[in-house]
């Protein structure tokens, strides 16, 4: 069974840590307008000292990324957290988790934040929400839809949440852009598309994440999806979202073939996958081509160019809920419960 974190409410607190990487001195006025946002509408923002800082690679030591996000996820007062955004190495601060102790609650966000989204549900069954970053919530106003993480936050277990494929997409990114009204610039227009296929639906259980950070995970025991499946979902099958975000094609095709090679893909409905900034050709080899092998390979229906990831704005996918997606005409839509 899923475990669902209660309702966010109004009133409560939203606790801030980097868990991966942390904010240059330069950002720091990002975070100061993205808790103003959240406490204009109601909540209370408690930051931790690892948001602030950022040396080799990571916002600090293990030690003490652990320790601040140990610390928010047993605290009772603390009814969900969100990284200020993804990073590169929260990795190697699995092993410090406290899994049995968390108290559960919403974790959002995605990128490196996807490692530990990833491995939180696969070892605990606790649901966990792949979506915005905090730093992408400075704006007076939200766009549509981005704006959907909140409601996924502030619904109970049972809850129903639609959500459809954005209109536009932002090309290029810009921290300096002023909100006009959105922190995106959503200048290109959105089109979801299917290998091999004019119209797709698939059924069954969430479960992704950036491909570049969690299938490292694999052969570890942050990443065995056949027991999640097994204890947690009754051998329901997965509806996979992924995103690329660094990798070329050739390396993006060695990837899915290790996911799919170490059986992530066995007991499958399908796989969605995000527009990418990456993705480089290679002496004429594409993502495409890699995607179209891979459908040969498990015989199952794939969607690309979705909005997840790098490429915003971005839908929130709930790591462990029961979804039904359905693309036509370039146009998607994602019907989400949130069932044990």
């Amino acid at each position: 069974m899923i475990q669902y974190p209660q309702a966010l409410q109004t009133g409560q607190t939203i606790g801030i840590t980097a868990p991966s990487s942390g904010v240059d001195s330069e950002l720091h006025d990002l975070i100061h307008l993205s808790k103003k946002q959240f406490e204009n509408r109601g909540y209370n923002i408690v930051i931790g000292e690892t948001v602030w800082t950022q040396y080799k690679a990571a916002s600090s030591s293990k030690e003490k990324r652990a320790a601040e996000l140990n610390s928010m996820l047993q605290r009772q007062d603390i009814h969900a957290i969100i990284p200020p955004w993804g990073g590169e190495i929260l990795q190697e601060i699995l092993p410090l988790i406290e899994w049995g102790k968390i108290q559960p609650k919403w974790v959002l966000g995605y990128s490196d934040t996807s490692t530990l989204l990833f491995a939180m549900t696969l070892k605990t069954g606790i649901a966990t929400a792949h979506g915005t970053n905090f730093v992408d919530l400075r704006s007076d106003e939200w766009d549509p839809t981005t704006s959907k993480f909140l409601e996924v936050l502030s619904s109970e277990e049972g809850a129903t949440i639609n959500q459809e494929s954005s209109s536009h997409y932002q090309l290029e990114w810009s921290h300096d852009k002023e909100p006009d009204p959105f922190v995106f610039n959503l200048d290109t227009d959105t089109k979801w598309e299917i290998v091999n296929n004019s119209t797709v639906e698939m059924k069954g259980r969430l479960l992704g994440g950036c491909m570049d950070t969690i299938h490292h995970l694999i052969g570890t025991p942050f990443g065995n999806v056949k027991e999640f499946q097994k204890i947690h979902l009754r051998d329901e099958p997965l509806v996979w979202f992924l995103e690329n975000c660094e990798m070329s094609a050739t390396d993006f095709h060695r990837t899915l073939m290790q996911m799919h090679q170490s059986g992530w893909f066995d007991n499958a409905a399908g796989l969605l996958f995000g527009r990418t900034p990456a993705g480089q050709e290679v002496g004429g080899f594409t993502t495409l081509d890699a995607l179209e092998r891979l459908a040969e390979e498990t015989n199952l229906p794939i969607i690309y160019n979705a909005d997840i990831g790098h490429v915003p704005p971005q839908m929130t996918f709930v790591n462990g809920a029961y979804a039904e997606i359905k693309v036509a005409n370039g146009k998607g839509e994602m019907t989400m419960n949130l069932k044990v």
